[in-house]
């Protein structure tokens, strides 16, 4: 009788550690179970910080399946019907005009980086003293758009956006508001070769003229102040989407901008995941992660440089950054299993 009881204790304590094992697996791991989709935008200078988030993601516990790369519309699009779960390079304001496209269905939460991201128009140092060129409006100047017209034919030529970044919208807006359609071409094709070869041209000596924005390789390859200038808007002049913004499109202390405040015509932007809202309230861990973490854009740039230099493990580069910061990302870990109880 004895032996009968000691063995159904010892069965119950075998169930209850087994219940507050599966209990703290659970804990540690509340998207065990899950499956996901992440985006990632079509501008590679995005995809460290999509790669740290997923890695952090899948510590959670969940599956996150190949991540695909798609297009500010299709992903606003895709997002909102839960064809994917999340991406965190939504840039606003720039993507204001896609709110109508998800609001109600998905949301901004969080941020990677609050303000920091800029825009606008840089040119050559060199040819910017020679010229004196200080705004857009220079490029209405024949000699300045002989000396930047490449293809002769007769326009200035200009790395602008590839078709479907919100930066086209605001580009394609400042060209008419600027009656700069007869006087500068923009080059929409893909932005990294276009770039390259504005890199090749100015190691060259040739004048370069290009839109960019921050973080991005190219102000690590091509620095403010010393081998490029950013130049203003000859006015604030934004989409309507845009337009109760025109105070934040000039800004002070603008490394390498020809003037201080510097009008650079774009207001500055938060870097923020969008996430589909039905998936957020089903995996409130996901949530509180993203309300929790932020990547420093020094590292964005740094690992954007690298990058550019050839070192394109994007994977390892997000797991030595995560290693690197190991007890701020425990920290956030800690926050999302906390909200997933």
């Amino acid at each position: 009788m004895q032996k009968f009881k000691t063995t159904v204790a010892a069965g119950a304590i075998g169930a209850a550690l087994m219940f507050i094992g599966n209990a703290a697996a659970a804990q540690d791991a509340p998207g065990e179970g899950v499956t996901l989709k992440m985006a990632r935008p079509t501008w590679d200078t995005g995809w460290f910080h999509t790669e740290i988030y997923r890695q952090m993601i899948e510590e959670l516990g969940y599956t996150v399946l190949d991540t695909l790369t798609l297009d500010n519309p299709v992903f606003y699009e895709s997002v909102a019907y839960g064809d994917v779960a999340l991406w965190v390079d939504g840039w606003f304001p720039l993507h204001n005009t896609y709110r109508p496209t998800f609001e109600g269905k998905a949301e901004i939460v969080g941020a990677v980086a609050k303000g920091g991201a800029l825009e606008g128009y840089l040119v050559d140092k060199a040819s910017a003293d020679k010229f004196g060129i200080t705004s857009l409006d220079d490029f209405k100047r024949d000699d300045v758009k002989a000396a930047f017209d490449r293809d002769g034919d007769g326009h200035a030529d200009m790395v602008a956006c590839p078709p479907g970044w919100g930066c086209e919208i605001n580009i394609e807006h400042h060209l008419d508001a600027y009656e700069l359609r007869d006087h500068v071409n923009p080059i929409k094709a893909g932005y990294s070769a276009s770039m390259a070869d504005a890199v090749a041209a100015y190691g060259n000596g040739e004048p370069i003229f290009f839109y960019t924005w921050t973080p991005n390789w190219t102000v690590n390859e091509l620095v403010p102040g010393k081998d490029v200038v950013w130049i203003e808007v000859p006015e604030v002049d934004l989409p309507e989407e845009l337009a109760d913004l025109e105070d934040a499109a000039t800004m002070e202390g603008v490394e390498g901008c020809v003037s201080d405040p510097c009008m650079l015509g774009f207001p500055a932007n938060d870097i923020v995941p969008v996430a589909n809202t039905a998936f957020l309230e089903e995996n409130p861990a996901v949530r509180a992660l993203l309300e929790a973490a932020e990547i420093p854009l020094a590292d964005i740039f740094a690992q954007n440089a690298a990058m550019n230099e050839g070192n394109d493990d994007i994977q390892a580069q997000a797991h030595e950054w995560i290693a690197n910061n190991r007890a701020l990302v425990d920290g956030w870990l800690e926050v999302a299993r906390a909200a997933a109880q």
